[in-house]
C-alpha cells in the first residue's frame, strides 16, 4: 500500500496529524490492535492549558520546568504551552464535550501546577478524545485506518529493490494479525506516533501494546535516542489481585485526597515534601514506595471519603463505578494503591517540527524526546504535547512537500528464510523475566550494583532472542519482544551514564545533582 503520508499509531498524536494532512493528503494510519488500544483512551486526568484568569503562560512553563528537573528544553516548553488554547480549542469543534462551569471552562487542579488548568471530560477525558479523533477520521475520505497491524521494521535505503544507503525511511514493513503476512506500506513521510515502553516493567499503567515499538524501530534505523533512564512512576495505581493496570487519577489527589499509611493511619506526605498530596509525581511515588517497603506492606492508602458523597461521584463517576463494583466504596473508605510505571519521557529525538535524524520520519507524542518533559513529566502534559507535535508535523510535512521524493521500489518481506517455531515458550519467559528485572533492578530507587546486573541480564536475552528472530517466523508476541529487549538495554545503558539523582532517576549510590543539567544521548 502507498501512501502519501504513513503514521503509525492512532492515538492522540496521530489521529491530530491525520486530521491535519488530509486536507491536502492520502493518509494512511496503522493501527497495531484496535484504534482505541493505545495510551489515548487509558488518560483520566485531562489537558492543561492556560484557561483561567490570572493563570498565565509564563506559570505554566516555570511549572513544568519545575518538575522536569532543569532538564526541560525551554523553548520546547514555550511553544507547546503556548500553543495549548488552540488545541483545546479545535478539540472542542470536533465534539469532545469539556466539562463547563456556566460557560466558562471547568478547571480542576494536579500535582505540581500551581493554578487549575486541567480542562477535562469528567475523570475519562482521554476516552472522550479519542472517540472524537476516530469519528473525524472516518469519516475522512483522505484517511485509511488500518487496524491490527504489528510494525516490525521502518523501511530504508536497504530494503529498496536497488540498494541504498540513504538513511531515509520510506515506510514500514507490518505483520497483519489476521492473515499472518508481512505486508509493505510506503509513503513520501512517515510519522511515529505509536507511544511508550511502559511494558518493559512488571507492573504499568500502560496498555498491553506499550512495548517502546516506535523507540526500538527509530533506533535500528540509526536515530538518536535520548534520556531513556527518566521512567515516570504514577504514584496511585489500584492494588487489586484480579483488575491489573487500573489508574487512579492524579485528579483525586487534587481534588483533596490524602495518603495514609494503611497499618498506622498516619498522613505521611507532609513528612517528605511540603507540598504534601500536590508534589511531583516522583516525589509522591518515591514517598509511597518508601512506606511500602520499610513497613512490609502491600500497599498504601487513597482517602477522599472526608469529601461530601456526591462531591466525590460528581468528580469522579468512573472511578467510582470500577471500585463499587470491585466492593470498594470511595465514598466511605479508602482506595489501596501501589505506585507503577506510567509514561516514558524519554524517546526519539525530535525537534519542534516533530523530526528525527532520519531524513523522512517524524515522531510525536510518548515516542519522543522533544524536551518538553524534562527528567519528570508534569501532569497532564502528556495528551497536550500528542496535540501540539501533531499538528506541527503535519505543518513541517505540508511546507516542504515538494522536497519530498516518491518512494522508491521496495522489496516484499522475505518469508522463504524462516519457519514456525513450535516453542513459544521461550518468549514468554523470556517476555517475563525482562520485566521482572527491569522492575527489580532499575525501578523506582536504583543502584549501580542493580544497574550492572540487569545490563549482564539483558546481554544475555539479547542474543538469544536475536537469535531466535533470525530462524522462526515473526509473530506479533516475538516482534514486541524484540523491541522490549532493545529499549530494556536503552534505558539500562542511560540509567548507568547518568551519575546523579535528578527528577524519575533516583540512585543511591550518587543521591545528589551533579551541577548542570545534561541530556543522555545515546547514539546508533
Amino acid at each position: 500500500m502507498e501512501a502519501d503520508v504513513l503514521i503509525i499509531g492512532s492515538g492522540a498524536a496521530g489521529l491530530t496529524a491525520a486530521l491535519q494532512l488530509a486536507q491536502k493528503y492520502r493518509v494512511a494510519v496503522l493501527a497495531k490492535g484496535a484504534l482505541s488500544d493505545g495510551a489515548t483512551a487509558w488518560a483520566q486526568g485531562g489537558i492543561a492549558a492556560v484557561l483561567e484568569p490570572g493563570d498565565t503562560f509564563e506559570s505554566h512553563i516555570e511549572d513544568t520546568m519545575i518538575a522536569g528537573g532543569g532538564l526541560n528544553n525551554r523553548a520546547t516548553v514555550e511553544f507547546v504551552v503556548e500553543n495549548a488554547p488552540e488545541a483545546i480549542e479545535r478539540l472542542a469543534k470536533l465534539g469532545v464535550p469539556f466539562n463547563l462551569d456556566g460557560n466558562d471552562w471547568h478547571l480542576t487542579r494536579e500535582g505540581g501546577h500551581s493554578h487549575r488548568r486541567i480542562v477535562h471530560v469528567d475523570d475519562a477525558t482521554g476516552w472522550a478524545v479519542q472517540q472524537a479523533l476516530e469519528a473525524a477520521a472516518k469519516a475522512n475520505a483522505n484517511i485509511t485506518l488500518v487496524p491490527d497491524m504489528v510494525a516490525i521494521d521502518l523501511i530504508m535505503g536497504r530494503h529498496q529493490e536497488r540498494f541504498s544507503t540513504s538513511g531515509r525511511i520510506h515506510g514500514v514493513y507490518a505483520l497483519n494479525r489476521k492473515s499472518g503476512k508481512v505486508e509493505t506500506f510506503t509513503a513520501r513521510a512517515t510519522i511515529l506516533a505509536c507511544g511508550g515502553a511502559g511494558r518493559t516493567y512488571l507492573y504499568s499503567t500502560a496498555p498491553r501494546g506499550a512495548t517502546g515499538d516506535g523507540i526500538a524501530m527509530a533506533w535500528r534505523a540509526g536515530c538518536r535516542i535520548s534520556n531513556m533512564e527518566f521512567m515516570q512512576f504514577h504514584p496511585t495505581c489500584l492494588y487489586n489481585l484480579e483488575v491489573k493496570n487500573f489508574l487512579i487519577t492524579e485528579a483525586v489527589r487534587g481534588e483533596g485526597g490524602i495518603l495514609k499509611n494503611p497499618k498506622t493511619g498516619h498522613r505521611y506526605m507532609p513528612d517528605y515534601d511540603e507540598r504534601a498530596e500536590l508534589a511531583p509525581r516522583d516525589i509522591v511515588a518515591r514517598a509511597n514506595d518508601a512506606e511500602i517497603k520499610r513497613d512490609g506492606l502491600d500497599y498504601v492508602h487513597l482517602d477522599i471519603s472526608h469529601k461530601p458523597a456526591e462531591f466525590v461521584k460528581e468528580h469522579f463517576p468512573n472511578i467510582y463505578e470500577k471500585l463499587i463494583g470491585l466492593g470498594i466504596d470511595i465514598t466511605k473508605e479508602p482506595i489501596p494503591v501501589v505506585p507503577a510505571q506510567h509514561y516514558t519521557c524519554g524517546g526519539v529525538l525530535v525537534d519542534l517540527d516533530g523530526r528525527t535524524d532520519a531524513p523522512g520520519l517524524y515522531a510525536a507524542g510518548e515516542v519522543t524526546q522533544s524536551g518538553l518533559h524534562g527528567a519528570n513529566r508534569l501532569a497532564s502534559n502528556s495528551l497536550l504535547e500528542c496535540f501540539v507535535f501533531g499538528d506541527a508535523c503535519a505543518r513541517h510535512i505540508d511546507a516542504h512537500w515538494d522536497n519530498l521524493p516518491r518512494p522508491p521500489a521496495i522489496r516484499p518481506w522475505d518469508e522463504s528464510r524462516v519457519t514456525d517455531s513450535d516453542e513459544e515458550v521461550v518468549i514468554a519467559q523470556c517476555w517475563r523475566e525482562i520485566r521482572q528485572f527491569m522492575w527489580n533492578f532499575v525501578g523506582i530507587v536504583r543502584t549501580t550494583k542493580r544497574l550492572e546486573r540487569a545490563k549482564h541480564r539483558i546481554d544475555l536475552l539479547r542474543r538469544e532472542i536475536e537469535d531466535y528472530y533470525s530462524h522462526f517466523r515473526v509473530t506479533p508476541d516475538l516482534i514486541e519482544l524484540r523491541n522490549l529487549v532493545e529499549v530494556a538495554d536503552l534505558i539500562i545503558r542511560s540509567a548507568l551514564s547518568r551519575h546523579e539523582s535528578r527528577g524519575l532517576h533516583y540512585t543511591l549510590d550518587y543521591p545528589a545533582l551533579s551541577g548542570k543539567a545534561v541530556d543522555t544521548i545515546l547514539v546508533p
